[in-house]
């Protein structure tokens, strides 16, 4: 007589002939863990199945292997495999059409999702709008020959500009001296001994102090003629 679905051995049956593979009782267990069975319910259940025949099993040292009874499946002879190789040949195919559908509409509705909605268009465009007006009207100023920026403002960037480029001159003669004595009596090649300490001159950041001097002299001789 089978076992009541809904009791230890029902369950426990149910989940070996599902599994159809090898299990010992510490997988059933783990597999089970829903049901709230006990590790002690569920092996005497296993023993129970095994001893009336509903299971097979096979014991190596302490351990016991339980396994559905093959005798209660329909083995498919080599006619049936070969369609049902066949068959799952062309689930495949399916399957991967089916996921290359899914992709092309969730790249669609990534792209539909970045677009803006009609209420951010218009608000962008408001926006734009104004900055472009802002820009006319001071593009009109500047024909007009309007000074947007007051003496005052320039000398003191002026300043800043000469303080900073200061610094800019002063801390680069500091690295020269310091890197001509730490390099001078060193055994390694220079640039190499650079490279491995990860140093970078202005020249290898595509930056001029020599450009920058210039416009600086500029700024020196405005002061001067003030």
């Amino acid at each position: 007589m089978a076992p009541k679905s809904d009791s230890a051995e029902g369950i426990v049956l149910n989940f070996v002939n599902e599994q159809n593979r090898p299990l010992n009782s510490q997988n059933v267990a783990d597999s089970l863990q829903k049901f709230n069975l006990k590790k002690a319910a569920i092996q005497k259940a296993l023993d129970s199945l095994a001893d009336s025949g509903k299971i097979s099993f096979k014991e190596y040292g302490k351990q016991k292997i339980y396994m559905a009874r093959q005798d209660q499946f329909d083995i498919p002879n080599s006619e049936d495999l070969n369609q049902m190789k066949e068959q799952n040949s062309k689930l495949q195919e399916q399957l991967a059409e089916r996921k290359k559908a899914i992709s092309e509409v969730e790249a669609e509705v990534k792209a539909l999702q970045s677009n803006l909605t009609l209420d951010q268009i218009l608000a962008r465009q408001i926006q734009l709008g104004n900055e472009v007006k802002q820009m006319e009207d001071k593009l009109t100023k500047l024909r007009q020959g309007v000074t947007l920026v007051s003496p005052e403002q320039r000398q003191a960037v002026e300043k800043m500009y000469m303080e900073t480029m200061n610094q800019w001159r002063r801390r680069k003669r500091m690295f020269k001296d310091v890197w001509s004595a730490i390099t001078e009596n060193s055994p390694k090649n220079a640039n190499e001994f650079k490279e491995e300490l990860g140093l970078e001159y202005d020249e290898d950041c595509g930056v001029n102090l020599q450009s920058f001097d210039e416009l600086g002299q500029g700024v020196n001789k405005r002061a001067r003629r003030k």
